[in-house]
């Protein structure tokens, strides 16, 4: 019951939400979250711990990164979730729009690398 909560919690705040939806996409690492979502680097990592304890997220060391992404047993289940419950609800999102074209832009810019 006590993990069941912390998933929950975990899922009520729209920044992690929206952490959520773009790893759903692919892993990435702190800076490109800071980049993708214009929010402080302390933000994002607070954010990125809560849904760490909540077995949401998980954290991999690559050489001198540490790169964040969904557990492939967790992300069909999140998919699954966010499928039933919200259905299109996410698609008319303007900020989740916003979110994947900044993505784009961090991508083919190589944030990672300039930092």
């Amino acid at each position: 019951m006590r993990q069941a909560v912390k998933i929950f919690k975990a899922l009520s705040d729209p920044t992690r939400l929206r952490i959520l939806m773009l790893l759903l996409q692919r892993e990435l690492c702190v800076c490109e979250l800071v980049f993708t979502l214009k929010m402080e680097q302390s933000r994002i990592s607070h954010q990125l711990r809560v849904l760490r304890d909540a077995d949401l997220v998980e954290d991999i060391r690559d050489r001198k990164w540490t790169n964040y992404r969904i557990p492939d047993k967790t992300k069909k289940s999140l998919k699954a979730l966010f499928d039933r419950i919200l259905g299109d609800k996410f698609a008319d999102s303007k900020q989740l729009h916003q979110d994947k074209k900044n993505l784009e832009t961090c991508i083919k810019e190589n944030i990672r690398m300039k930092k």
